[in-house]
């Protein structure tokens, strides 16, 4: 298949171009037709449309989003635009230039404020978004939706859960701590600041997000949206403390108020059901596997 990554400069495209070429697809990259070292602005209708002429894919997984849940606060609009406006530039696209299919990747923080009764979310919860961020991924979703029920355009809709691994920018919790680890290994500190410890969330391996990305993209239904989750949940205690046992016991996690949200999610935990039963996808790493991959990540840069 050929295929375009849109987002391939992020945390996810890296690892995602790396799984499709393993597996014998010719990825194309956005910059390779813009000549800006990948540069590509999906805000850009001309631009998306002239890379889309340029490179004339098959497939498309469209991973290019305004990921900062806490910047989506501070700049909404900036957020709406670059999943919105930029989502339906690319379906637009793809539409125009016969792409056979897309995957379009949301989030679970389209579910947004839930009940928490202990269970895993499947894809008929009710989304109730209370981020900007999350409301932004509704609307692409949506979006990706009417391309295929209004214009015939091929959409498989992804709610991606909680993922971390080599690369993530240290916006997020994991690669956070690690680095904070790694700075207290150097400075012989005792301990490092964390957030709210009780917050539950599922943490996948992003070889493994990668994975189920290409199974949805050849098994999954037009229009369908599949949680992509372990269904299995963490708190981010549990991470911390996975983490500082890492460092031979020499470090403790201590909570900072400061660094505790206004606004959080208690618990966000999804079903994998319809992703296996349509895929059969399995995930390969445990979570050892992948605090030793972040945290290694994190030793390899402070080095």
């Amino acid at each position: 298949m050929r295929a375009l990554v849109t987002g391939a400069t992020g945390f996810v495209g890296p690892h995602l171009i790396a799984h499709l070429r393993e597996c014998g697809d010719d990825v194309v990259l956005p910059g390779d037709a813009t000549g800006a070292n990948g540069s590509f602005d999906i805000t850009d209708r001309t631009a998306v449309h002239e890379v889309f002429d340029a490179q004339r894919p098959e497939v498309v997984y469209h991973l290019a989003a305004w990921s900062d849940v806490g910047a989506s606060w501070r700049d909404p609009i900036g957020c709406l635009r670059v999943n919105v406006e930029g989502t339906a530039n690319v379906l637009d696209a793809a539409r125009a230039s016969g792409v056979d299919r897309v995957i379009v990747v949301g989030s679970s923080e389209e579910y947004g404020k839930i009940d928490d009764d202990g269970g895993r979310l499947n894809e008929e919860a009710p989304l109730r978004p209370i981020t900007p961020y999350g409301a932004s991924k509704v609307a692409a979703s949506f979006l990706a939706l009417q391309a295929w029920l209004g214009g015939e355009l091929e959409t498989i809709r992804v709610r991606a859960f909680s993922h971390t691994g080599a690369g993530q920018s240290d916006r997020f919790v994991v690669p956070a701590l690690a680095q904070r680890i790694v700075a207290a290994e150097r400075a012989h500190a005792s301990s490092i600041k964390i957030g709210a410890r009780s917050p539950v969330r599922e943490l996948s391996d992003v070889r493994d997000v990668v994975r189920a990305y290409r199974l949805l993209l050849e098994h999954g239904e037009p229009g369908a949206v599949y949680n992509v989750c372990r269904g299995s949940g963490v708190s981010i205690g549990e991470i911390a403390d996975g983490l500082v046992a890492r460092a031979g016991g020499r470090i403790t996690a201590e909570v900072d108020e400061a660094l505790v949200r206004p606004v959080e999610v208690p618990r966000l935990v999804g079903d994998p059901t319809r992703l296996v039963e349509a895929t059969g996808w399995e995930p390969e790493f445990s979570l050892d596997d992948t605090l030793d991959a972040v945290l290694g990540h994190a030793r390899a840069q402070g080095s």
